[in-house]
């Protein structure tokens, strides 16, 4: 029986939604499952629909979740164990006024100083596991993300914190943020990458890896 995944596309176009939806679509129709892609958010409120999924990737920067949208989306992930994946803004950016979208998804964007066109590495580790099993340490040119990160993720890879010449409140606080991470919600497993700010970073080769392995992780 085939896996089957449903991507929801909206809210702040400068993430490029749609493209991000469509590019996810095929990694995951090219690992064999079955894709509905929707742009509304009321396709999370088909309860019905979504406990049938084996995957759920939202990709749905800031706006507003409904509580009849969100709650079919927490029990299939705490209770169902279905897998949740995604990436940037999508992802953790979604929905700032739901606490529990937060906990479930383990982390809350909070700046990027510099905003877009920093140069920066990613640096697998510390922790090892099959998503970044193989896959070097990379540069990229994006928005680097500075997150609020649940204590118990576990930790895949990471970015430092400053970059040499971006200044900014956070500066005396040197730190390794994480970039890619798991966890889980209940029953369910949780995967997230930071990078995504537009779809061009997300096609480099390292960074559509990480995503075709969550993706297929997450579902189990």
């Amino acid at each position: 029986m085939a896996r089957s995944a449903l991507i929801v596309w909206g809210g702040w176009d400068g993430h490029e939604p749609e493209k991000v939806a469509y590019f996810f679509r095929d990694l995951l129709v090219g690992e064999g499952f079955d894709v509905t892609v929707s742009n509304t958010l009321d396709s999370f409120a088909d309860a019905e629909f979504v406990y049938k999924q084996s995957l759920l990737v939202p990709v749905y920067t800031m706006s507003e979740i409904k509580p009849e949208q969100f709650e079919p989306v927490r029990i299939a992930v705490a209770e169902k164990g279905i897998g949740i994946a995604g990436c940037h803004g999508g992802m953790c950016d979604a929905f700032r006024a739901n606490t529990e979208w937060q906990f479930m998804t383990g982390s809350q964007w909070v700046a990027h100083p510099g905003n877009d066109g920093v140069r920066y590495t990613v640096h697998m580790g510390p922790n090892a596991h099959e998503i970044t099993a193989g896959l070097p340490d990379f540069e990229v040119v994006s928005e680097q993300y500075y997150l609020h990160v649940d204590p118990g993720v576990n930790v895949l890879a990471t970015c430092d914190f400053p970059l040499p010449g971006v200044d900014g409140p956070h500066v005396g606080n040197p730190c390794k943020m994480p970039q890619v991470y798991t966890k889980t919600y209940g029953a369910g497993r949780v995967f997230y990458n930071a990078l995504g700010h537009h779809v061009d970073v997300l096609e480099a080769e390292v960074p559509k890896e990480l995503m075709r392995r969550g993706f297929v992780w997450a579902a189990k």
